[in-house]
């Protein structure tokens, strides 16, 4: 894997328009992240297709080999795919990630359409208690391999994060 596949950025039905000044992302560089799944089967490799950004699977990145130090952990709203992601929160919360990277969000995607049960809810209250958490709703042209499809309007904040220049902390 090489370095033009997180920097490829969104679809080109997803892409803002390059020529408009007031957009940040027609001026400044999209930041690297790489989505980084707390079990198999989270929609690492689809998000990394429809919203651009490093497609890690379920490995850290290393920035060391230039690949992107910000990480965008994604699991299922499933009881087992919210366990994963509390568990590597943990890691997080430990300091016993590789060196240089950071955590920037959690990205629940939907297990099935409707509405979660309460104790799901409850536990999605707890995960965003410790970091940033988005939402990817039930997207059923996904299921079916179209990810040509637009976007969910619910995604508009996560294609920010993904075009936003990194922060550096002095």
């Amino acid at each position: 894997m090489g370095p033009e596949i997180w920097t490829r950025g969104p679809l080109a039905g997803n892409a803002p328009p390059q020529d408009d000044p007031a957009d940040p992302r027609a001026t400044s560089p999209a930041r690297p992240l790489a989505w980084v799944g707390a079990h198999g089967g989270a929609g690492t490799s689809t998000l990394a297709a429809v919203l651009g950004g490093l497609d890690g699977g379920r490995t850290w990145p290393r920035p060391e080999r230039g690949e992107p130090d910000g990480v965008l952990l994604v699991g299922r709203t499933h009881a087992a795919g919210l366990q994963a992601v509390s568990r590597a929160l943990d890691v997080f919360r430990r300091g016993e990630q590789p060196p240089g990277l950071e955590l920037v969000a959690v990205v629940l995607v939907a297990d099935a359409p409707g509405r979660l049960p309460r104790s799901l809810h409850q536990r999605i209250k707890v995960i965003g208690s410790a970091a940033d958490v988005h939402r990817v709703p039930w997207t059923p042209a996904w299921r079916t391999g179209d990810l040509n499809a637009p976007a969910p309007k619910e995604t508009a904040a996560l294609a920010a994060l993904l075009a936003a220049p990194p922060v550096r902390m002095s």
